[in-house]
């Protein structure tokens, strides 16, 4: 496959904004009589977040940029889509979904981060290859470090395995497991349940986990 450079061209209208999704996860409600905290939901980014510059519009791109198992590069101005083959290639795509996320399916859970593809006409696409609609893209690195497995202490899903701590105001936000990180880790998700009633009853925190068991039951560490 040639390489698809992100070549900025004046009339393009298509920007990619690349964000490091962390676990994040915010209560949504205060203590409980029996100690435990109420289910948590998003929030803003934990510690050792990994800020990316959003990539220009590509040139030359088939009929969907980032499909599924293909692979774009770190660039300190951009991202571009090449060979996975090749010494650039950095992550692969592993989910490729249409419109926002919080409207669509959840990325697989060792999701490392995602892409944010925001909506092309037609009309503006400069070299006639068709319209790009809005939609995400899920990134797995090549290598590790991968923030996205159980206790990695990043990734856009908080999945069983992963530790969080509390941030403050009701908040927890996801840590690696291993304390080698910024903030070490109090509470880890050791089950994923429909319920809470399901989690067992050392669990000290509910956290949100989303997809088909959304409940995480958290002990201490």
């Amino acid at each position: 496959m040639r390489e698809r450079s992100a070549v900025g061209v004046a009339c393009a209208l298509l920007v990619l904004c690349v964000t490091l999704l962390t676990g994040c996860q915010s209560p949504s409600g205060a203590a409980e009589e029996d100690g435990r905290l109420g289910e948590s939901g998003s929030s803003s980014a934990g510690p050792g977040e990994q800020q990316v510059t959003p990539p220009t519009r590509p040139a030359g791109y088939g009929a969907v940029f980032l499909g599924v198992d293909e692979c774009s590069s770190f660039g300190t101005t951009s991202f571009t889509e090449v060979p996975c083959t090749g010494e650039r290639a950095a992550a692969r795509v592993v989910a490729r979904h249409d419109g926002r996320v919080g409207d669509g399916p959840l990325c697989p859970g060792t999701t490392d981060f995602v892409l944010h593809i925001s909506e092309q006409s037609r009309t503006s696409d400069e070299d006639g290859d068709g319209a790009i609609p809005q939609g995400y893209a899920c990134m797995r690195n090549l290598s590790p470090p991968h923030p996205g497995d159980p206790g990695g202490g990043g990734g856009p899903r908080t999945i069983v395995g992963d530790c969080v701590y509390g941030s403050g105001d009701g908040q927890v936000r996801e840590t690696s497991c291993d304390g080698e990180g910024k903030r070490k880790p109090q509470h880890k998700v050791s089950k994923a349940v429909t319920r809470r009633a399901d989690c067992p009853l050392s669990t000290a925190l509910y956290v949100q986990l989303g997809g088909a068991k959304p409940v995480g039951c958290a002990r201490p560490v």
